[in-house]
């Protein structure tokens, strides 16, 4: 994970000894810094109070997937708080700083019994959550009782009720993949070849794919992405309609905002594409990161 310590002046020395034990950029503190780097970090420590960090980041909100974490360092160096993204990065930052003797303050609920989130088994095992909505009825559930994790083995077919966390293989990229009725796997292999080539990203790096639900009878998507060893993500119509595509789409005569482009939306890291949609024959490729 990148990280930056953004530390006011007065306070320098504290951040620089935090900056060298996580490796981290040092950033002093100035006016528009958090919106600076809001998109281009994953964790960011704040050295200072609270109330600073917590207004310099209020107004750049979006949700946890794709909001940095905010940990606050007390200029004492006394307590690390993560105060945005506990689940994402910023608990676990926390307890790195607990090796220079600064206590994390965890306030996750699932943490302070004990027992790992569904986002915190994802990372241990480097996986991606694909259906994110569930994570908050599973993590529930989790403070209840023991929560059972199934492992399913290929080839199989996965067909997961809302309040069931599905995890794949983590991926750098996820491509959303449209296609025409009866498109081949030739054809869809072709395409991503190309578009893989246009993003300049390797194939290997990518084990997410993704599109519509109403593709799902297309034998020619799942026989091409079996050949890749990938994972085939079928998207149900809100979650699809929930993204902001940045081109126009036919298939809003499916009741869709798009197929490519909201479907790698709506499983990248980020949210944000590095491929906008391109249509290749009978194939359209977008791809997210």
């Amino acid at each position: 994970m990148t990280t930056a310590v953004v530390v006011l002046n007065r306070f320098l020395s504290s951040g620089e000894k935090i900056a060298k034990h996580l490796e981290a950029e040092l950033v002093p503190y100035r006016e528009n810094v958090f919106a600076e780097l809001y998109v281009s970090v994953d964790v960011i420590v704040a050295v200072m109070s609270a109330g600073i960090a917590v207004r310099g980041c209020a107004p750049l909100l979006t949700d946890k997937w794709h909001d940095p974490a905010v940990v606050v360092v007390t200029p004492d160096l006394k307590y690390a708080i993560p105060v945005l993204g506990g689940h994402h990065g910023g608990n676990l930052c926390a307890k790195r700083l607990a090796e220079i003797g600064i206590e994390p303050v965890i306030s996750t609920a699932t943490e302070t019994l004990g027992r790992p989130s569904v986002e915190e088994t994802a990372r241990l095992e480097d996986l991606a959550v694909v259906n994110r909505s569930s994570t908050r009825e599973v993590n529930g559930a989790i403070l209840d009782s023991e929560v059972p994790i199934v492992r399913v083995n290929p080839p199989h077919i996965v067909i997961a009720n809302p309040g069931v966390s599905v995890l794949v293989n983590s991926s750098p990229y996820v491509i959303g993949i449209g296609c025409r009725l009866g498109t081949t796997a030739e054809e869809i292999l072709a395409a991503i070849d190309s578009a893989c080539k246009t993003a300049d990203v390797s194939l290997a790096d990518v084990t997410i794919f993704a599109t519509t639900v109403k593709k799902f009878h297309e034998a020619g998507l799942h026989e091409a992405v079996r050949s890749l060893s990938g994972n085939l993500i079928f998207l149900d119509d809100e979650t699809v309609n929930a993204q902001v595509p940045q081109s126009p789409s036919r298939a809003e005569m499916l009741g869709l905002a798009g197929v490519a482009e909201p479907c790698a939306l709506a499983l990248a890291k980020s949210g944000t594409l590095i491929l906008n949609k391109t249509v290749y024959g009978r194939v359209t490729i977008a791809i997210g990161q």
